[in-house]
């Protein structure tokens, strides 16, 4: 009896926690590794370039792609910013892109809002034109572009630029607030109504600020794309004082002798404000997609 009343005192302790089989650390090991050399094999180019901007054109062509440079030549980053008018391409790219990308969210919002919350006929219509758009080639519409530009004198004037980046990314922007807006709750909305608030204070009031997520990661992907764009730049600007980075690395390419040294710090620096906005934004790309894609 003594036994048993014993047995019985003994408070239930908790099961111990399962350890992990050798097997388990073994297989852990190697993906760390695997993601380790992917992330090397993935930064390393970056580290290559900014090795390449501190040469000159002998150690580029008279050494190993993977020297280090003898003495590192960081008047590149002079001569581009001065010589190679690099200064004026950066802000350029700055404004030019900051501007498309304030239209491209305004109007795809005023689309989708229009498509998804008001009731007319060829609301189908024009959504399924809009998603057709994307379906179209960017090249193919070199010719057509640079004839219409030109009919209206917008050929070396950067509101075709403006004007270009808009249209291309209209498509892809309304698709991704598209999925946010069939999930967002219409209750709100409708609440609003019975308190008697216009149509224009429910869109700037209510759903916009409610959608900054999502528009942030449209924000991002434009952004991206507008900063790197080169075939509209070369295409419908000539005068250098509207170029953008993309396109002013041409100034260090001569006929008989091209700075290598100044491309590649040209390429470093505008490489460097896309990178830093990924890096310290790229969590915005997460949580809108998923704000889109998930019901609630």
């Amino acid at each position: 009896m003594s036994e048993v009343r014993t047995q019985q005192a003994i408070p239930n302790l908790p099961a111990p926690k399962p350890k992990k089989s050798f097997l388990n650390k073994i297989g852990f090991g190697f993906l760390y590794l695997f993601l380790g050399a992917f992330a090397i094999i993935q930064i390393y180019p970056l580290i290559w370039l900014l090795f390449f901007s501190l040469k000159t054109n002998k150690e580029v062509f008279g050494m190993s792609p993977f020297a280090l440079p003898q003495s590192p030549q960081w008047e590149n980053y002079t001569k581009a910013w001065t010589s190679g008018n690099i200064g004026v391409y950066f802000f350029n790219s700055v404004w030019i892109t900051v501007l498309s990308v304030v239209l491209t969210i305004i109007l795809a919002s005023f689309v989708t809002f229009a498509v998804t919350r008001m009731h007319w006929k060829l609301s189908g219509l024009v959504l399924g034109l809009f998603l057709v758009a994307y379906m179209i080639p960017l090249h193919s519409t070199i010719i057509p572009l640079f004839k219409m530009y030109n009919s209206v004198n917008l050929i070396d004037n950067p509101l075709s630029i403006v004007l270009s980046y808009t249209a291309f990314n209209l498509p892809l922007t309304i698709m991704i607030l598209l999925g946010f807006y069939k999930t967002f709750p219409r209750e709100i909305e409708e609440a609003a109504i019975m308190d008697g608030c216009s149509i224009h204070r429910i869109f700037f009031q209510i759903t916009l600020p409610m959608t900054v997520p999502v528009l942030s990661t449209t924000a991002i992907i434009n952004m991206i794309y507008n900063w790197n764009e080169f075939v509209f730049v070369n295409t419908f600007i000539s005068s250098d004082k509207w170029k953008t980075l993309t396109v002013g690395i041409n100034n260090f390419v001569g006929q008989y002798l091209t700075d290598w040294g100044a491309i590649g710090a040209t390429l470093v620096i505008s490489i460097v404000p896309i990178l830093l906005a990924f890096l310290f934004l790229s969590d915005k790309i997460v949580e809108g997609m998923a704000a889109g894609s998930v019901k609630g």
